[in-house]
C-alpha cells in the first residue's frame, strides 16, 4: 500500500483485513510507516453445492462483496484508516481492460479514505487468482467450489 507524502499521526502498527465469500481474513500487522509493505497470501475457499453451471456461479458472486480494510491498532478495537468494496465477482474476475498483467496479477485500487485519514486515498497493489473445480457430491450429484 502507497500513499506518498502521508505520515500517519498514530504510531501502531496497521494490518489489511479481507472479507470474501463470507470468510475473513487479516494480514501480519506491519509499522505504521508507507509505503506499507505485505508479502502473504490469503487464501478463502467456498463450496456452492446447489451450483453446477459456471454461469449461475458467476450470478451469485455478483451479490456477495468483497471488502478490504486498512486497520491501525488504536485502542480499544482499532481504526479503520481507508477501505474498498466491489462485488466478489469483479473483485475475482476483473475486467480485462482495466488491469495489467494476466488474471488479477499486478492490480492497483485506489481506496477509500476515512475523514480521519491525512492526505490523498492509499492506493494498494495485489493479485488475485481464482480456481473453480467441479467436484462429486457423496450423492452422486456434482457441484462447483
Amino acid at each position: 500500500i502507497t500513499c506518498p507524502g502521508v505520515v500517519l499521526k498514530g504510531k501502531e502498527e496497521l494490518y489489511l483485513s479481507v472479507s470474501v465469500l463470507g470468510q475473513y481474513k487479516k494480514t501480519q500487522c506491519v509499522p505504521a510507516v508507507f509505503p506499507l509493505v505485505f508479502q502473504e497470501k490469503l487464501v478463502f475457499e467456498k463450496a456452492f453445492p446447489d451450483v453446477v453451471d459456471p454461469g449461475d456461479l458467476m450470478k451469485l458472486l455478483e451479490f456477495d462483496t468483497a471488502v478490504l480494510e486498512l486497520i491501525q491498532l488504536i485502542p480499544p478495537v482499532g481504526k479503520v484508516l481507508a477501505s474498498y468494496e466491489e462485488n466478489t465477482r469483479d473483485f475475482l474476475f476483473p475486467d480485462p481492460k482495466l488491469t495489467r498483467g494476466h488474471r488479477g496479477l499486478d492490480r492497483e485500487i485506489l481506496m477509500k479514505r476515512s475523514s480521519s485519514f491525512p492526505g490523498i486515498a492509499p492506493k494498494l497493489r495485489f493479485s488475485t487468482s481464482s480456481l473453480i473445480t467441479e467436484s462429486l457430491l457423496s450423492s452422486g450429484r456434482s457441484h462447483i467450489q
